[in-house]
């Protein structure tokens, strides 16, 4: 999962960066609102805003985004902590808060509750034979567990987290490769080639022209 994390503490920001990237996250680190305007134009999973910026506000940011329809879910890391902020927070379109000083260990707990409920609630998704479990980062075919690369279940969870939706084939690649230039022009279409070759043909659809798509798990047998 792609994840763009504005904070402008230079140390927790480093921090929070190599943390979230061992737990298998892609972080893009940025530290001013002028950088988080270029960037999120690209595809993420998900936001991580400190609230107050060298150059602004986090939150005025965010509610100029929501106006325009983003979806994106955002979490905002403050240091306030006051009721008001807190509803003045959700109310500018922040999905859940963190007060700082905070444990990582919790950010990352926030986050999978924050992708849960982007999945619907349920930990585990059925389609067809093909069973994942966005928990614990396990997928099953026929009762079989099945070992994934890293990349192959970055693949496989971007998808199931949009089932019933297309994906473009870049917006796919920025969100499982992220600005890794060093990566082969084709490492997308191997991915999905070595996915279908575990899990069946049928689970990943290529909607030509338009990217790749899983059907939503009640619209699968």
């Amino acid at each position: 999962m792609r994840l763009l994390l504005l904070e402008d503490d230079l140390t927790l920001g480093e921090g929070l960066r190599d943390y979230l990237g061992q737990d298998g996250y892609l972080v893009d680190w940025c530290s001013t609102l002028a950088q988080a305007r270029v960037l999120a134009s690209d595809p993420y999973d998900a936001w991580l805003l400190d609230w107050n910026l060298p150059d602004g506000s986090a939150l005025d940011w965010l509610r100029g985004l929501r106006s325009k329809g983003a979806k994106t879910p955002a979490l905002v890391l403050t240091a306030r902590d006051l009721l008001s902020d807190r509803i003045h927070g959700l109310d500018s379109g922040a999905d859940d808060f963190l007060v700082k000083p905070f444990a990582p260990e919790e950010l990352c707990a926030r986050l999978r509750a924050l992708f849960r409920r982007m999945a619907g609630g349920t930990p585990c998704k059925t389609f067809g034979a093909v069973e994942v479990a966005l928990a614990d980062k396990t997928v099953r075919l026929h009762g079989q567990r099945v070992e994934l690369t890293a990349r192959e279940w970055a693949v496989l969870e971007a998808l199931v987290l949009r089932a019933g939706r297309t994906v473009s084939a870049s917006d796919l690649e920025a969100l499982v490769l992220g600005l890794d230039s060093e990566i082969s022009s084709n490492a997308l279409q191997v991915h999905v080639f070595h996915l279908r070759s575990k899990l069946g043909k049928g689970l990943i659809q290529t909607m030509r022209g338009l990217g790749y798509r899983i059907e939503a798990p009640h619209a699968i047998g």
